[in-house]
């Protein structure tokens, strides 16, 4: 089990956009960054277009803490990155069918070779 509910995990599939407030050291959240999500099965994923040079990717590696909110859902996380092939695979293709829409140069920004290096998976931690 990955620790959100079946109704959290529909609310944030149905919705385009994910809001993401990183922790810093002294544990106060970062202003949040709006990006997309995506889920496989019981889990939900974000990915950086900048790879793991962004600012927000690396803000998550500070303390592998923070704040999510999406489809009226506001849950605490840890990040967790996760860049297996197989996993990257599917991931791709979940971007590409939730997003395809905005065209193929838009969602590349996010299926490429440094955005798969800086998949995240998202943890619901309280």
């Amino acid at each position: 089990m990955s620790g959100w509910t079946a109704e959290e995990l529909d609310r944030i599939d149905h919705t385009d956009e994910l809001e993401l407030a990183s922790q810093r050291r002294d544990g106060t959240l970062r202003d949040p960054v709006t990006m997309w999500v995506v889920r496989d099965g019981d889990d939900l994923y974000v990915r950086s277009m900048h790879g793991r040079a962004g600012k927000w990717f690396r803000g998550t590696q500070v303390r592998d803490a923070g704040h999510i909110r999406s489809g009226g859902v506001d849950r605490d996380v840890s990040f967790v990155v996760d860049d297996g092939k197989a996993l990257n695979d599917r991931i791709d293709k979940a971007y590409t069918s939730k997003y395809g829409r905005y065209g193929a140069n838009i969602v590349g920004g996010v299926v490429n070779p440094d955005s798969r290096a800086a998949t995240i998976r998202l943890v619901p931690t309280a």
